[in-house]
């Protein structure tokens, strides 16, 4: 079944491919945007059903300037809107004053010059990047500038005095996520839209998948690599290819609602990311892995004005919160979502990890023994695809 999927899907994807080139722009040499703190505009998301946040004190007011650095548009419905709907809430919980950068590439001098701005001419006490690229700029910028603050998103690399990271499990929700498309797939073939093969993508995709599994032993993931965060022409060419080769079902690493739109027009299915973004493809929405940044964000802030802020390596889970699950569709079977409630509150509670044994990779070698689960470093690090998945770990 595979080989005959890989073959129908080569045959798709070249043909969007030449589409592709045909169409393409010159929207990489536009200039970067200029920093400015009015928020663009959001579209009009009903909020996710995350953990309400606890409220911290009332807002200091204590003249704290945070910046933050985004990769996307704030108005991507993902990704970015998520960051920015944390910055918004930090901002009103600790009465900071805070500014933004959207659209900002990750090589090329434009972050740079973009932080350098926030900090000589808007007085930044703390920067906040969210995106993996950003890295090795913020470092050295963080050397350069040892009074300000530099926390970066996804990354790994930290010092002593001025610069962390921070992240969350998202391979938790995802997980729940995978128990509930596992449950509603007919054709026991799902779509995966996935934008870099690094690490962080890899756990996801693993994790949905493991997650599927458990409910429908006979599902198969098929991924597909857009090389992109967010495009919505690719994304959603590319789960258009997916579904015309034969999943029913279509689920994402990516910032944008593409690939569900692709889902509704071809009456199949979707798992988003990043937020609830059931409005914009409701037929298709089965439910999200969602982000909630703004309490960490706030934490961070308020560490700032007291004095009290250590860099460290952050990476929380469900049971803080930074990361939840959407509401689920109302055609999950009953069953299904019973267990999927079981589930995470073992996540929550600690009791049970989505990494545990025993789990094979693609090649059939065991990777995490029976009754073993896999430690943080190795996670953080991960390079492979497990049984079930379709397509290469290497892009």
């Amino acid at each position: 079944m595979a080989k005959k999927f890989l073959l129908k899907l080569l045959v798709v994807l070249a043909a969007l491919t030449l589409i592709a080139v045909g169409c393409g722009n010159d929207d990489d040499a536009a200039p970067a945007p200029a920093p400015t703190q009015a928020p663009t505009e959001a579209p009009a998301l009903e909020p996710t059903e995350a953990p309400e946040p606890e409220p911290t004190e009332a807002p200091m007011d204590d003249g704290v300037i945070a910046a933050f650095v985004f990769v996307g548009p704030v108005g991507d419905a993902g990704w970015t809107w998520a960051h920015n709907e944390g910055r918004r809430f930090a901002e009103s919980q600790t009465g900071a004053t805070t500014h933004f950068a959207e659209d900002i590439p990750e090589d090329g001098p434009d972050f740079r010059n973009i932080v350098v701005d926030f900090i000589e001419n808007e007085d930044a006490d703390v920067i906040f990047a969210t995106s993996f690229g950003y890295m090795d700029a913020m470092e050295e910028l963080a050397g350069e500038y040892p009074d300000v603050v530099f926390e970066h998103a996804s990354g790994y690399k930290m010092n002593e005095d001025n610069f962390g990271n921070f992240f969350g499990r998202m391979y938790q929700p995802r997980y729940l996520s995978g128990m509930a498309a596992g449950a509603l797939t007919e054709a026991n073939q799902i779509g995966y839209v996935a934008a870099f093969a690094i690490p962080e993508v890899l756990r996801g995709i693993n994790a949905f998948t493991l997650g599927a599994q458990r409910v429908n032993p006979d599902v198969e993931v098929h991924v597909t690599w857009t090389l992109t965060w967010f495009d919505p022409a690719v994304e959603g060419d590319s789960a258009a290819a997916l579904l015309e080769a034969g999943a029913d079902v279509i689920a994402m690493h990516q910032d944008s609602t593409a690939p569900g739109l692709a889902a509704q027009d071809a009456g199949a299915r979707w798992v988003s990311y990043n937020s609830d973004m059931s409005a914009f493809a409701p037929d298709a929405f089965i439910t999200a892995p969602v982000w909630n940044w703004g309490p960490y964000y706030a934490r961070i802030i308020d560490a700032v004005a007291s004095g009290t802020y250590a860099p460290g390596a952050y990476w929380g889970g469900m049971d803080d919160g930074i990361v939840a699950l959407a509401p689920l569709a109302a055609d999950v079977p009953a069953d299904v979502a019973a267990e999927i409630d079981e589930v995470a509150a073992q996540l929550i509670d600690g009791s049970w990890d989505v990494f545990t044994g025993e789990i094979r990779d693609q090649d059939g070698n065991v990777v995490v023994a029976a009754g073993e689960t896999m430690e943080d470093g190795p996670m953080l690090g991960m390079e492979f695809f497990v049984e079930g998945v379709v397509g290469s770990a290497t892009g």
